[in-house]
């Protein structure tokens, strides 16, 4: 037997913009298009396909009982490429060969039926990834158990918050014994001892001699629960190997970003259309002095009123640990009772000295808390705090954590030690 578990050769996947694609009109509109087809000639008209390639000649092998990262910014293909993995769609050109059962988690409830209950889903999802209902039956109270949502079992799955998604929708997925577990960016979606739980579970498939697939933009899962790593570029592998060579590379990459972000809009009630990083004068950039101050921008729109809309956005270091969380609702004291619509732009002036030199990553979210999240860009944009030249503070090669703090000290002076070793302080 093969200990290749994928294999890939030469794969793409190219999209059509706009109309509808190829092979998807009806007779009619075939008929009329072609009796169209010479009068646009007669008018100079050409008809212009517009086309992109998602992933370009991607070819790789993957073995039994390895842990893989896919690592990459927003837009380079790695979504897609899980999706032709997981047989969602075809690859236009290439081929791919698995070679085990496979269990993946792309999108929050993939497989699930709404109008179903938890309970119903759970023996669903068993009967797609191909189980019997005894082994479901053997695995159902551990799978229960781990995700957390046994009040909830009966209910709909449609009346499920985000998390209660996830969190049933990755058990499932983990707990059914696939050869090869594919997971994408949605453990974002969980809560952070959720996500542990999660990383602990694939650390322990991988460990079973069972291959995992694990896309993510937190560097530090990616390094602790990943052996090798590929970096996908513009929809090609550019670097694969080693996590840790991989993670380099691809903050070197990131490192050489303009400062700013812009997003297409989006199909939401809610939803970021640009992020930057700006100097103290206002100006976009990805590299900020550990002496001066500088502002997070964030620019949103919001399509119809809303009740409790928060946005807030977490701060990760470079090993992908979360600094700290800052949200604009609890600014204000509670969650928003209510936000208008419009466009807005939030700004968020970050002090001198409080972050220490090193390289940082934002991933801003829209949500209304525990119930829907609108927008979230996982770690998009990165930037760095650079060490000064003055002496006074410079911290490069001195491991101080990531925050800065400068508290008000009180200091005695102590003026003697009498003979039973007891400190004596001075009074002056």
């Amino acid at each position: 037997m093969s200990d290749i578990a994928i294999r890939a050769q030469n794969i793409g996947k190219q999209y059509r913009f706009g109309g509808k694609p190829a092979g998807y009109r009806t007779f009619r509109e075939a008929v009329l298009d072609s009796f169209a087809a010479p009068f646009r000639w007669m008018r100079g008209e050409r008809k212009e396909v517009n086309t992109f390639w998602a992933l370009d000649d991607v070819s790789f092998e993957i073995k039994h009982g390895e842990a893989v990262g896919i690592i990459g910014r927003n837009g380079a293909g790695k979504s897609t490429l899980l999706k032709i993995l997981s047989r969602i769609t075809k690859p236009t050109k290439g081929r791919v060969d698995l070679y085990g059962r496979v269990a993946s988690l792309l999108e929050v409830g993939t497989g699930f039926h709404s109008e179903l209950s938890g309970r119903d889903n759970v023996y669903l999802n068993g009967a797609i990834l191909g189980m019997s209902r005894k082994e479901i039956n053997r695995k159902f109270d551990e799978i229960v158990y781990f995700s957390g949502v046994e009040k909830f079992l009966d209910m709909p799955v449609k009346h499920y918050s985000s998390g209660m998604y996830v969190r049933l929708a990755f058990a499932v997925a983990a707990h059914l014994e696939p050869e090869i577990l594919i997971v994408d960016e949605v453990l974002a979606v969980g809560d952070a001892e959720f996500q542990k739980k999660c990383l602990g579970k694939m650390e322990d498939v991988a460990k079973q001699g069972r291959t995992v697939l694990f896309v993510s933009h937190n560097l530090g899962a990616v390094a602790n629960l990943c052996t090798t790593a590929f970096l996908l570029q513009s929809g090609s592998v550019v670097l694969a190997g080693k996590t840790s060579d991989v993670v380099n590379r691809y903050q070197s990459l990131a490192s050489s970003d303009n400062g700013f972000l812009t997003f297409e809009h989006i199909e939401s009630d809610a939803f970021f259309t640009k992020i930057s990083v700006c100097d103290k004068v206002g100006n976009a950039t990805t590299d900020i002095s550990v002496v001066d101050n500088f502002i997070l921008r964030f620019e949103y729109v919001v399509n119809k009123k809303m009740k409790n809309l928060d946005v807030a956005f977490m701060l990760f270091d470079r090993n992908g640990s979360k600094v700290f969380t800052c949200s604009l609702s609890r600014a204000e004291g509670e969650y928003f009772t209510e936000h208008k619509p419009g466009k807005f732009i939030a700004e968020i002036p970050i002090p001198a000295k409080f972050l220490a030199p090193g390289m940082y990553f934002i991933s801003p979210v829209i949500h209304q808390p525990n119930i829907k999240i609108y927008d979230l860009k996982n770690q998009a944009l990165q930037f760095k705090i650079a060490e000064t030249g003055s002496m006074n503070y410079r911290y490069a090669g001195t491991d101080v954590g990531s925050v800065l703090v400068s508290f008000d000290w009180k200091i005695q002076e102590l003026i003697n030690i009498d003979i039973d070793n007891k400190l004596v302080v001075s009074n002056e």
